[in-house]
């Protein structure tokens, strides 16, 4: 029988043409012994397809917490006795939080708001904000302000918003266990539209809710489907007073070799380390991972939870020769 590796080497470093759904199944069910293996090979699929650059990237809350919808594992979901209380940011807040961003090296800048869509109140804050930033500071602006009518994808695509990002979060058959306030469907349907508006589509989910290896697959599939500019890779940090606190973190070997399918599914998407990485994968793991597939990372904090100290992460970027480059204007 012809091993998945050899396989993945001919059919996606050579040609690259991303694993089906059932060649993901195979790689996420490689031992342990083969992981580095698999991580090389992720590595030369990503210098093959991405190049050396990587994307750095940092975010925002312009509105934290009180959202209506139950996603079960995020603490800004007004259902939930969570510690986090509804927040607005103020523009100048903004700006200087985009100046902040842009002074780390990052080329793009993410302002986020916690709810099931965006009302006039925060179109209103995200158009005087966006205009701010431009006056401000030189660096690529994206949203993610959840779930979108196709008059607002029109109104954001005006403004100039470069990408936009919403998580279809885990694979469809699964979606079920982790909300219930809304479909996957919904949240497919705003990506085709902001991709049909011509602006970058970053989405991708979190690892770790409950989900079946089959079902982690069966998303890196769906997310090959949709073919995003962008794929974030969070890793579950359960948060206190939320359906999912008392769920395990997720084994760093475990995450590597999700890490590895997902690049190899996805061959020349930008693949970026988001939530959970410190807590899944530590320092060494997360060299690993920059060794394994990823070529892009949020730096510093993110909506609620810290990260790590943006210097460390530049810090292995310039060990690992990895320039900092807006990959979405090359790829």
């Amino acid at each position: 029988m012809t091993d998945i590796l050899d396989i993945a080497r001919r059919q996606v470093l050579d040609e690259g043409e991303g694993l089906s759904q059932g060649q993901v199944l195979e790689v996420l069910n490689l031992p342990d012994d083969r992981l580095q293996d698999l991580l090389a090979l992720a590595h030369d699929v990503r210098m093959r397809w991405c190049g050396p650059e990587v994307e750095v990237e940092g975010i925002v809350s312009l509105k934290t917490g009180g959202c209506p919808e139950d996603c079960h594992f995020c603490s800004q979901s007004g259902k939930f006795e969570s510690p986090v209380r509804s927040v607005w940011l103020n523009i100048p807040e903004l700006v200087e939080a985009a100046k902040e961003t842009a002074a780390t090296g990052a080329t793009e800048f993410c302002i986020v708001a916690a709810v099931r869509g965006p009302d006039e109140r925060l179109m209103s804050q995200v158009r005087e904000g966006v205009k701010a930033i431009n006056d401000a500071v030189e660096i690529n602006i994206a949203c993610s302000l959840g779930m979108l009518t196709q008059a607002q994808v029109d109104e954001l695509a005006t403004m100039g918003v470069h990408r936009y990002n919403h998580n279809l979060e885990t694979a469809r058959s699964h979606f079920p266990n982790v909300v219930t306030t809304h479909a996957w469907e919904e949240r497919w349907d705003t990506l085709r539209m902001v991709k049909d508006a011509g602006m970058e589509v970053c989405c991708g989910g979190i690892v770790g809710m409950g989900e079946s290896v089959e079902q982690r697959a069966e998303f890196a599939g769906q997310l090959a489907e949709l073919e995003p500019d962008e794929v974030p890779l969070n890793f579950l940090a359960p948060r206190p007073g939320t359906p999912f606190a008392d769920y395990p973190l997720v084994e760093g070997t475990e995450a590597l070799r999700t890490i590895a399918a997902f690049r190899l599914a996805l061959p020349r998407t930008i693949l970026r380390y988001a939530g959970g990485r410190e807590l899944t994968l530590g320092d060494l793991g997360t060299r690993e991972g920059m060794l394994g597939g990823i070529n892009a990372v949020i730096v510093g904090n993110y909506l609620t939870t810290l990260g790590r100290p943006a210097r460390q992460d530049l810090e292995l970027l310039t060990e690992l020769q990895m320039p900092i480059k807006a990959l979405g204007r090359t790829l």
